[in-house]
């Protein structure tokens, strides 16, 4: 039998130990305890899905083990899911892409957007040229899979990639562009969804880069939740000039609870501070931007497609106080 086929040996080899996913570990600073313990259990919430896909890795298994998860963070869960099976994709012989195929052809449909930020984490840790092995993926939502990877580097790197400001080599422009939006979602979780802090870092990286970083600030914080209205309220206001970047990451996040069938009070909540919509208007707005864009582009795989969905949805927010 291949030890490839024993799942003990492949969490024992591959899996995240407990401790890397608390806040003293990885050195996040900042927020209140209730926030903290927030950002540790989604931590928690992502290795359970991760975890399950290097020991059960078949459909049939995979999805009850998925879906045994509470429904609020069963997209943590997902994602995870994704970047176990994407590992195995790749270090298996033979089935090279086989599983996320299915996955994505089958229970993590619901979950894409999850899923394919789930690979970006995968191919962090892979030897692989990024933005190449992204072909055989959706030509529109592969380009989550780099917000993925930035999430991923700043959330265990946060040294290099958020105090020093460091940018990866191996991305063109475009693609640097969504790593930022990623980098800027694990802002939430590295300073502890602490408005301080945030806005401060943000401020320190040159200006071109913050309108991306504030996208995905607003993606994270409607997304994961875990603070009161009032942190919120102080978080929009030290947005400025980048309300429209934290309106077009919110309604990002909105789409993606819409998908998956599991919205919540939080995401509603910031919503309406950040974007003046509910969030199921939010959500419409991205799938009326989608719809504008021609089918030639949306199946380009062209960042471009990617980025004048952003824009379209940044410019329908353009004015939201």
């Amino acid at each position: 039998m291949a030890i490839w086929n024993l799942p003990r040996l492949r969490r024992w080899l591959f899996g995240i130990p407990p401790r890397e996913i608390t806040v003293e570990r990885r050195g996040f600073v900042g927020g209140t305890p209730a926030t903290r313990a927030r950002i540790e259990q989604i931590g928690e919430t992502f290795a359970y899905g991760y975890h399950a896909a290097l020991e059960s890795p078949a459909m049939d298994v995979l999805q009850p083990r998925l879906e045994a998860m509470e429904t609020e963070r069963r997209g943590f869960a997902y994602e995870g899911a994704a970047m176990g099976l994407a590992l195995l994709d790749y270090l298996i012989p033979g089935r090279r892409g086989g599983r996320i195929a299915a996955f994505l052809a089958g229970p993590g449909d619901a979950h894409a957007y999850m899923v394919h930020v789930g690979i970006g984490w995968a191919l962090a840790r892979l030897p692989r040229r990024l933005e190449v092995n992204l072909r055989h993926l959706d030509p529109l939502l592969r380009w989550l899979v780099l917000d993925g990877y930035g999430f991923h580097q700043g959330y265990f790197h946060w040294p290099r990639y958020v105090t020093a400001m460091a940018r990866p080599r191996n991305l063109s422009d475009d693609g640097l562009e969504v790593f930022d939006q990623g980098l800027g979602r694990s802002l939430w979780f590295v300073d502890c969804a602490d408005p301080v802090r945030i806005a401060e870092a943000i401020g320190r990286f040159e200006r071109a880069r913050r309108g991306d970083l504030w996208s995905g600030l607003g993606l994270a914080a409607t997304y994961a939740g875990g603070v009161e209205q009032g942190v919120l309220e102080d978080l929009h206001e030290r947005a400025v000039p980048y309300h429209a970047e934290l309106a077009q990451g919110a309604a990002f996040a909105a789409k993606a609870r819409e998908r998956a069938g599991n919205p919540t009070a939080h995401t509603e909540l910031a919503c309406g501070l950040f974007c003046g919509e509910t969030a199921v208007v939010a959500a419409k707005v991205t799938d009326d931007i989608l719809q504008r864009l021609s089918a030639e582009d949306r199946g380009s795989g062209n960042a471009p497609a990617y980025e004048i969905w952003r824009q379209g949805i940044r410019q329908h927010f353009e004015g939201t106080p």
